[in-house]
């Protein structure tokens, strides 16, 4: 071999280190947390409520911290509407449907069908409904029944189940998608 042909195999073999490196390098995104770590510095969430008439559109992590104020808002927003109690909501579980929607590449708020939920409304919702968990995580603030217009509840599935974060459920007859930050699970059609 020449000294010219050495350096062509020795400039190939650098650049595939580098390549082989990015790709070991590059982050792994089993948590909802993964997808975001790398979003920037800026955590938002959009969302309406078709129930209250209430929109959301606020940011409520920058830099490494959760905002206090972003946080009441977030779980008074997602409060049970048919008694108005509020309850802390799970930040794991915004930060599930967070990263889904920015998966989705989507501007599109979320609607938000239902957030916390109190026993009392769960078994009223129980009664009416061999869908509603006993033990749902609706009653710990730990999970969400949303909806888009943009995207279908498969497209909304397949992003939440790819954060490997949480449980989603598709209910392609009601046209929702429920994410919670309970184990990781999927069921439904």
């Amino acid at each position: 071999m020449s000294k010219q042909s050495t350096a062509m195999i020795s400039r190939r073999s650098l650049l595939g280190a580098f390549a082989a490196t990015a790709v070991m390098a590059a982050p792994t995104y089993s948590k909802a947390a993964g997808f975001l770590r790398n979003a920037g510095d800026i955590r938002r969430i959009k969302m309406y409520s078709a129930r209250t008439g209430e929109h959301l559109d606020l940011v409520y992590w920058i830099e490494g911290q959760y905002l206090t104020d972003s946080l009441t808002e977030i779980s008074n927003f997602m409060r049970d509407w048919r008694s108005d109690e509020v309850k802390q909501i799970d930040l794991r579980t915004v930060d599930i449907m967070t990263a889904a929607h920015n998966l989705m590449d989507i501007d599109e708020p979320y609607m938000l069908l239902s957030g916390y939920r109190t026993p009392k409304t769960n078994a009223m919702l129980r009664s009416r409904s061999g869908g509603v968990a006993k033990h749902s995580l609706h009653m710990k603030a730990q999970a969400a029944d949303l909806r888009l217009t943009s995207r279908s509840v498969n497209q909304m599935a397949k992003a939440a189940a790819s954060c490997n974060a949480g449980g989603v459920g598709r209910y392609s007859g009601s046209d929702f998608v429920h994410m919670d930050c309970g184990a990781v699970r999927t069921w439904g059609a």
